[in-house]
């Protein structure tokens, strides 16, 4: 082969290279080197016939001077094993690490791989780490080795970390049968097939429509490389079929790779795309008219019903005001988004209705015009870790029998409401942080439910937690501290059972009922508040912490909570409330325990009352 006969004249060159030129090559400038030089001092010419008698005396000293072991007859009595041929000797023993590097940084990976075959030191030269990352860049532009263990999972590591010793041919041959989008390139590639000899399994295209469509190429496992040249514009991407698409680019892959449309749906998943992976991408809807009412139905990323594609670390925007920039929609439409990048976009970032479901984690959803999370018509998401911030309207809205499961989110910093229920939805938020919103934390409204537990509700400017006009949802084991006003209002109409919290640290009412709001407040520990314990306001309750001057019967049962260390009154009832109160232990205020004005209270069995002031008018 071309590489066999590169080192065979290489091995006849060095044959008659000089002695002293050897001993300054490998002198002290060597050490500087990645690889000791492992060639042997040249040895003298030998004399073409030496006598038996010269040989017989000069044994021993010949062996010392030529510096190898001398051969030995073979037992059988047959003829002496004929010495190796001097390129032979050269290429396996005597030829510099240096030089064999350099003749394998000429080969393709197909050859280094046949040459790491021959022996034992060539195989470690043929792996050597930085061959293969010229090779692995040349053809990926990673750099850092991405990796492919199974369909649907891509990753970054650091070389210097992984466990192996060569991650870089590792990552080329989990991605080397794929097709490759790089403008440009295609015409080079297929022009010169001498120049690429090995590669016939890597295909090349222009356009990302061109890679799409040649997906039923026979070598072809649906893998394309979109790599980094400038912005794919216009493109009609629609896909039906379980393809995989990654960015590919140097540095911060998404940031390099972009694909954008200005007149239609950037990227579309329809049924058939059930495995379909997108990944490591910046994907833009830009319209040229951002208002028109035609881009209604237009979105950044869609996915239609009965698809399940995976979206990874991409980054998503639109700058039209109508639409989103993510819809999932529909019966069956059951996505996996995961560290994704879904902000500054001009109105929702993203929209899950018509029964759709999916699995979203690890997500980035921020400064978006309105909100961060839209969940409506039977949407069921299962939304865990993601960072949901600065939205310009509320951070996650659920309406109109919207569901999900929420678990562990981080919600702040949104101009109203962290979270917003309406219109009998019914999510589950679980272990979410909601805090510092401009408005209030949870807001729960016409006829709204949900389940809120084990939540930290913190330092929001308006009320923790607010229930209002018929509302019914579960308020329990959660902490709401530290609001610029109340821990939880409950007003028009509202109910709920709240329970277990932990309501401390708040500017008023730590509870505050009224308006014909009903609740139940059981098992919670209302202390340590700036103003008043529980506040019941005219057909209202109250529970920990406020002091109201509003007079709206306020109803409600409040029993087994304990109320201590509160700047005002532990519990406060006001002209016209019923409220009953059961076996509440109510401590340590620092002015009177229960208040009443032109009331009637239904109280039993608070047996508890120490350091406390009790004032009574009926």
């Amino acid at each position: 082969t071309e590489s066999q006969q590169i080192l065979t004249n290489v091995a006849h060159a060095y044959e008659d290279v000089p002695a002293d030129m050897v001993a300054e090559e490998s002198g002290p400038g060597a050490q500087n080197s990645p690889y000791q030089l492992r060639r042997k001092s040249l040895l003298p010419k030998r004399t073409a016939c030496p006598t038996k008698t010269s040989m017989e005396g000069a044994s021993t000293s010949s062996t010392e001077n030529f510096g190898h072991r001398a051969k030995r007859a073979r037992v059988s009595g047959k003829s002496q094993d004929l010495p190796a041929a001097p390129a032979e000797q050269y290429l396996q023993e005597k030829l510099p690490d240096e030089v064999v590097l350099k003749i394998f940084s000429y080969l393709l990976e197909q050859d280094l791989c046949r040459s790491a075959c021959v022996c034992k030191r060539f195989s470690e030269l043929a792996n050597d780490p930085i061959l293969w990352k010229r090779l692995y860049m040349e053809v990926f532009e990673y750099t850092r080795p991405m990796m492919h263990p199974e369909p649907g999972k891509f990753y970054q590591i650091n070389p210097e970390e992984y466990e192996q010793p060569n991650p870089w041919k590792e990552s080329f041959q989990q991605l080397y049968k794929g097709a490759h989008v790089k403008p440009g390139f295609a015409e080079h590639f297929y022009s010169n097939p001498a120049r690429y000899k090995g590669r016939e399994n890597m295909l090349y295209y222009d356009t990302i429509e061109d890679a799409l469509s040649g997906v039923q190429e026979a070598h072809f496992d649906g893998l394309i490389f979109v790599h980094t040249a400038h912005i794919y514009t216009d493109e009609w991407i629609y896909i039906e079929s379980p393809i995989t698409m990654i960015g590919a680019a140097p540095g911060k892959v998404a940031d390099k790779v972009i694909i954008e449309n200005t007149r239609d749906s950037t990227f579309v998943f329809m049924e058939g795309s059930e495995d379909a992976y997108v990944g490591y991408m910046t994907i833009r809807f830009n319209p040229d008219d951002k208002s028109a009412q035609h881009h209604n139905a237009h979105h950044c990323l869609e996915i239609t019903v009965n698809c399940s594609p995976i979206i990874d670390h991409c980054i998503i925007r639109s700058t039209c005001t109508v639409g989103s920039a993510v819809c999932v929609s529909g019966q069956g439409a059951c996505p996996t988004i995961k560290h994704c990048n879904i902000s500054d976009c001009e109105n929702v970032g993203l929209y899950i209705t018509d029964h759709a479901q999916g699995i979203y984690e690890d997500n980035e959803i921020s400064n978006n015009a309105l909100a961060g999370i839209w969940v409506k018509n039977h949407g069921n998401p299962i939304i865990r870790r993601n960072h949901i911030h600065h939205g310009r309207d509320v951070g996650v809205f659920t309406f109109d029998h919207g569901m999900g499961y929420f678990e562990s989110c981080n919600i702040h910093r949104n101009r109203i409401a962290g979270f917003e229920v309406k219109a009998y939805a019914n999510p589950t938020v679980v272990r979410c942080e909601i805090h510092h919103g401009q408005t209030g934390g949870i807001y729960v409204h016409e006829k709204g439910r949900g389940q809120f537990i084990e939540n930290k509700i913190y330092a929001n400017n308006f009320a923790g937690v607010w229930i209002t006009s018929n509302s019914d949802p579960t308020i329990r084991g959660n902490a709401i501290f530290n609001g610029n006003q109340g821990g939880v209002y409950i007003f028009g109409d509202g109910r709920g059972l709240i329970e277990s919290n932990d309501i401390y640290g708040n500017a008023l009412a730590g509870i505050q009922i009224r308006t014909n709001s009903c609740p139940i407040v059981r098992h919670n520990k209302i202390h340590d508040g700036q103003h008043g314990g529980i506040y019941v306001v005219s057909n209202g309750l109250i529970i920990f912490c406020i002091c109201v001057s509003q007079h709206e019967k306020g109803q409600g049962v409040i029993e087994e909570n304990e109320v201590y260390s509160n700047t005002l009154a532990g519990v406060w009832v006001t002209t016209g409330s019923t409220p009953v109160l059961r076996r509440n232990r109510i401590h340590s205020g620092k002015q009177v325990c229960r208040a009443t004005t032109c009331t009637s209270v239904t109280c039993s069995c608070c047996p508890f009352l120490e350091q406390l002031y009790l004032l009574w008018q009926w």
